[in-house]
C-alpha cells in the first residue's frame, strides 16, 4: 500500500503536492491507490461499461444532427402535419354542414291562393293540337300564330271578341275556341258584325272536341257568365300571358305589344 510524503503524512503545507502540482478538491476525500490494481478491476469494469454507453449514445446524436437527417426530420413532420391538419378541416366542415342543415330557416309565407282573375306570367307553350274548323276541317292550333286565343265557353263574349279584334295588330290572329262535341258546342261562329277576315285581320272559331286545351292549361271549367279565358301567344308558339277569366280586353292589351 502507498503512503503520503515524509512531512508527517501530510500534504505540504502551501497546499500543493509534494512535486509541485495542484492539490486534490477537498471533496474527494482521501485517495489511496492500492498496490496491486487488480482490487480495481471491478470499478474498471463498471466505468468501461458506462464508457461503452456514452459512446453508442453520442455516435447515434451526431448521426441524428447531420444536416441530411435534420431534414429528413423536418419533412416528416410536415409530412404528418398537412394530413393531421386535412383531417382537422374535414371534420370542422362536416360539422359545420350539420349545424347548417338542423338550424330552422326563417318561416314561408303561407303561398297566396289563385283567383279565377291571377294571371301566369309563365304559362310555357301552346299545345300543338288539331281543332276543327267551321266547315269541320282540322285546323293546326299552332298554324296562326302570333294569335290571342280567347276560350269562349258557355260565354256570350261577342264583344270581348270584337274588341279584342279591335286591339291586335294585323298580324296577330284572334282564334275563338269552344270545348265539347258539335251538339254541346255554342258560340262556334265569330260576332255577327265580324268576318273571319275582319277590318283585314285574321279571325278563326275553332271547336275544341276533347276540351283539352282548357284541361292541358289548368284553366278551370269554363264559367257561365260574360268571361273567357285568354291566350296570349309569340311566333315562337310561347304563351306570353294567360288570363283564366276576363270580361274585358284591357285586362290583357298591354301585353298584346310582347307578341
Amino acid at each position: 500500500m502507498g503512503s503520503l510524503s515524509d512531512n508527517g503524512g501530510g500534504w505540504p503545507g502551501d497546499g500543493g503536492s509534494s512535486d509541485g502540482l495542484p492539490g486534490l478538491p477537498e471533496e474527494w476525500g482521501v485517495i489511496v491507490v492500492p498496490d496491486d490494481l487488480s482490487e480495481l478491476s471491478d470499478e474498471v469494469t463498471a466505468v468501461q461499461a458506462e464508457l461503452r454507453r456514452s459512446q453508442h449514445r453520442t455516435r447515434w446524436q451526431r448521426l441524428t444532427d447531420r444536416p441530411g437527417m435534420r431534414m429528413v426530420r423536418r419533412l416528416a413532420s410536415a409530412g404528418l402535419r398537412a394530413p393531421v391538419l386535412i383531417i382537422s378541416l374535414a371534420i370542422l366542415v362536416t360539422i359545420a354542414s350539420l349545424f347548417a342543415s338542423a338550424w330552422p330557416g326563417p318561416a314561408r309565407s303561407p303561398a297566396t291562393q289563385r283567383t279565377a282573375n291571377t294571371t301566369d306570367d309563365s304559362p310555357g307553350t301552346l299545345p300543338a293540337l288539331e281543332l276543327i274548323g267551321v266547315d269541320g276541317q282540322t285546323v293546326p292550333l299552332r298554324g296562326h300564330v302570333p294569335a290571342v286565343v280567347l276560350l269562349t265557353d258557355g260565354c256570350d263574349c261577342r264583344q270581348l271578341v270584337a274588341d279584342t279584334i279591335a286591339a291586335v295588330r294585323p298580324d296577330i290572329a284572334v282564334l275563338t275556341v269552344v270545348s265539347g262535341p258539335p251538339s254541346t258546342a255554342t258560340a262556334l261562329v265569330p260576332p255577327t258584325n265580324t268576318t273571319p277576315q275582319a277590318q283585314g285581320k285574321t279571325v278563326r272559331a275553332l271547336r275544341d272536341p276533347t276540351g283539352e286545351l282548357r284541361s292541358g292549361l289548368d284553366l278551370g271549367p269554363a264559367a257561365k257568365d260574360e268571361t273567357a279565358a285568354v291566350l296570349l301567344v309569340d311566333r315562337q308558339g310561347e304563351i306570353v300571358r294567360k288570363v283564366p277569366r276576363t270580361a274585358s280586353v284591357a285586362d290583357f292589351q298591354p301585353d298584346l305589344a310582347r307578341l
